[in-house]
């Protein structure tokens, strides 16, 4: 994941100025064909980062496995504490909160962002009107369906 943010960093970059250049260079050199650690990586991010300000975007990140998320919470600790201009927008389900307030202490604000109730409601009309078999749905469990998914979105 850290190495698809430093390529996705790198192609939006206008222009690649030399002290940049010059350690793309050592790292390429250090790594000679291998895959380069995480620890090179996130030298690369905070560099590039440094003195421009960039946003980085994580999407789901609760699919990642605990030790996972560990691991790139660190590493993006390091890319905050040496980028000033940094910013690291992550998304994921709320049981993932504690963690990223605990490893991004004092760098992370959270917001939580669920669908209305009536938003569900008007989904679930309009995929229960889709359903090919009509007859396997009566009145009273549509009313059912309408009834208890909405009232246990809180718990997904």
């Amino acid at each position: 994941m850290l190495g698809s943010l430093l390529k996705q960093v790198f192609s939006g970059m206008g222009r690649v100025t030399e002290d940049i250049s010059r350690a793309l260079q050592e790292q390429n050199k250090a790594v000679s064909g291998r895959k380069p650690q995480i620890s090179h990586i996130v030298k690369m991010l905070q560099l590039m980062t440094f003195s421009r300000p960039t946003f980085m975007v994580i999407d789901a990140l609760n699919e990642c496995t605990a030790v996972q998320r560990f691991w790139l919470f660190d590493s993006l600790k390091e890319i905050l504490e040496k980028s000033p201009k940094a910013r690291i927008f992550v998304t994921g389900r709320p049981h993932i909160q504690a963690q990223i307030e605990r490893c991004l202490a004092g760098r992370a604000v959270s917001v939580s962002v669920g669908p209305a109730k009536g938003d569900i409601i008007r989904f679930l009309r309009v995929r229960v009107r889709e359903d090919v078999t009509a007859d396997a749905m009566d009145e009273a469990l549509e009313a059912e369906i309408l009834e208890k998914i909405p009232a246990s979105v809180p718990e997904m």
